[in-house]
């Protein structure tokens, strides 16, 4: 597992598109940015969007053994902690 933060993302598809790549240092002088996990096959398995040290959102993704998303589970850390759960067949699509 290797983790790279980013500024920011990009469209609305699963997984995320991130861009912006900070280094460790820049992340020093920041307010907000996004630490990125990503797996041994360099796929994206967990954002978490920092805002004033505290994360306010995170994404955590599962993968099928052909690289299609297979799980994508988004909580949105305040009061209520919702979490919303979406699955995807081996091509992709929702189910």
């Amino acid at each position: 597992m290797r983790q790279s933060y980013f500024t920011t993302y990009t469209g609305v598809r699963l997984p995320l598109r991130l861009v912006g790549p900070l280094t460790e240092a820049e992340i020093n002088n920041r307010n907000t940015f996004i630490l990125a996990t990503f797996d041994g096959a360099d796929r994206l398995v967990a954002v978490h969007k920092k805002v004033y040290g505290e994360v306010v959102l995170g994404h955590e993704y599962l993968y099928h053994d052909n690289g299609a998303l297979k799980r994508a589970e988004i909580t949105i850390h305040d009061e209520d902690e919702e979490v919303t759960v979406l699955e995807f067949d081996e091509a992709g699509a929702p189910v």
